[in-house]
C-alpha cells in the first residue's frame, strides 16, 4: 500500500510539474516563499496576536483557509502564464508573473517579520525593490542576460 501511494503521489506531482513546464528555480523560489509567508503569518497570528486579517489579530481558521485559497489561485495564475509561454514559445509571461508574485510574497514575509519585531536588513529591502522592477519589465532582464 505504501509503495502504491508513493507512486501515485509521484505520478500526480510529475504531471503537475509538467503543466508548469518543469520546476524552474523561480517556481521553486515562489513555492518556498509562499510556504514561508504562510508559516510566518501563522506565527504572527498564533503567538503575537498581531494579524491584520482578523479583528482581534489572533489565529482564525477562516483567515487561514482564505490565505491558502489565495495561494492556490496564485499558482493557477502562474500556470496560465507558463502555459501561455509554452504556447507562444517564450519565457517572458511566466517569468514576469512568477517574479511579481515572489516580490509580493517577499513583502508579506517582511511585513510579518516586522510585526514580530524583527529588524529587516537594507540588503533585503533593496533586493525586493529589484524584484519589483523585474516583475514590471521582464523583457529588459532577458535582453541584459542575452536571452
Amino acid at each position: 500500500m505504501k509503495e502504491w501511494l508513493c507512486a501515485a503521489i509521484g505520478v500526480i506531482g510529475g504531471y503537475i510539474a509538467s503543466l508548469f513546464g518543469g520546476w524552474s528555480a523561480a517556481l521553486i523560489t515562489l513555492v518556498t516563499f509562499m510556504g514561508v509567508d504562510y508559516f510566518t503569518g501563522l506565527i504572527v497570528a498564533g503567538l503575537f496576536h498581531a494579524s491584520p486579517k482578523t479583528p482581534d489579530g489572533r489565529l482564525e481558521s477562516l483567515a487561514g483557509w482564505k490565505g491558502l485559497c489565495r495561494k492556490g489561485v496564485t499558482l493557477l495564475i502562474v500556470l496560465i502564464g507558463k502555459r501561455l509561454d509554452l504556447t507562444i514559445g517564450s519565457d517572458f509571461i511566466g517569468d514576469a508573473v512568477i517574479i511579481a508574485f515572489i516580490a509580493n510574497e517577499s513583502i508579506s514575509i517582511i511585513e510579518n517579520a516586522g510585526r514580530m519585531g524583527v529588524p529587516i536588513p537594507a540588503v533585503v529591502v533593496n533586493a525586493i525593490e529589484v524584484l519589483k522592477k523585474e516583475g514590471e519589465h521582464p523583457e529588459k532582464h532577458h535582453e541584459e542576460m542575452g536571452e
